[in-house]
């Protein structure tokens, strides 16, 4: 198989393992850039409804809302749904602007044993060709594309849904985009020449130590430190992480004024990277100008695990 796995080559893997019996999961992948993947095939006894979630570290299948799978085994009916949960009742659910006009598993599969109550985002048929399944819509077998391509629309919904909750960071939803910066700051050091930042910017190395990642001060340790590769000025980068519009743009003056007079001999400016620019962080730069924001964007894509 390549390296990288496709939507469809995912879900064949996980259709012939549901139909096996098997209730093994070792073999796939526990993260999709940035949300936790878990699969299921029952506990104990092969499920009924063996299911694929994609959540955050705040949620589970058992206390949450996310999309999943859910392979109805004997309906022969592969559903991709709004998934709620069963177990618990979680302070959230999903806005109705994603839900609006989208039946409710138990009205498209009336014989459905259990997630009844979750939405449906889009059914699929399974069949097969004798040696591995084969995931059709209206009888016509569905293509990778639109396979990825349904997986990516509805993590993006769900991207958004959390993205408009972080305005509560006390919900238990309000980390949600949250957890997704933390691993932000790693992903753009380890892809720092891929990025926009890269293209002007470099990292500090010191004797082949990296000193850009967290790079220490007497008032904290600043996200990202770099410099600029025409001039050589100084660029405090900082993530919006659980606080504030006014708090983030206070944090980076600090460091930026911890720089001016520790770092001497070049000027400084500030980046700072966040998931959204709302109108708070917008009154708080218009007297800033030597700080710009940038608005990251999640593109997911699915990695094969390695046995």
């Amino acid at each position: 198989m390549s390296e990288k796995l496709t939507n469809l080559e995912l879900l064949s893997q996980f259709l012939k393992d549901a139909d096996s019996g098997t209730l093994k999961t070792s073999h796939y992948a526990k993260e999709l850039l940035g949300f936790n993947l878990k699969v299921s095939f029952g506990m104990g006894a092969p499920a009924r409804v063996p299911w694929m979630s994609f959540t955050t570290p705040e949620m589970s299948t058992s206390n949450g809302y996310y999309p999943v799978y859910l392979y109805f085994k004997q309906e022969q009916r592969l559903v991709l749904a709004f998934g709620i949960s069963e177990t618990n009742e979680f302070s959230k659910t999903w806005d109705e602007k994603y839900i609006s006009g989208k039946p409710l598993v138990g009205d498209l599969i009336p014989t459905a044993p259990r997630y009844r109550d979750s939405w449906v985002f889009r059914d699929y048929e399974v069949t097969s060709d004798g040696q591995s399944p084969v995931i059709a819509i209206s009888g016509v077998a569905a293509s990778a594309k639109t396979l990825e391509t349904d997986l990516t629309e509805i993590l993006k919904l769900f991207s958004e849904s959390l993205e408009v909750e972080i305005t509560d960071r006390d919900s238990e939803l309000g980390a949600g985009l949250f957890y997704m910066e933390k691993q932000l700051e790693d992903f753009i050091i380890r892809n720092w020449e891929q990025t926009d930042l890269g293209d002007s910017l470099e990292l500090i190395y010191e004797e082949g130590a990296l000193l850009s990642q967290q790079y220490r001060t007497s008032v904290g340790p600043i996200d990202i430190l770099a410099r600029d590769k025409k001039t050589g000025d100084y660029v405090v980068i900082e993530l919006k992480r659980n606080q504030t519009s006014d708090d983030t743009v206070g944090q980076v003056m600090r460091y930026m004024g911890w720089v001016e007079e520790n770092l001497i001999g070049s000027k400084v400016r500030g980046i700072i990277i966040a998931g959204s620019f709302d109108e708070r962080l917008r009154l708080a730069l218009l007297r800033q100008p030597d700080i710009d924001v940038l608005v990251y964007r999640v593109d997911f894509k699915l990695t094969e695990h390695k046995r």
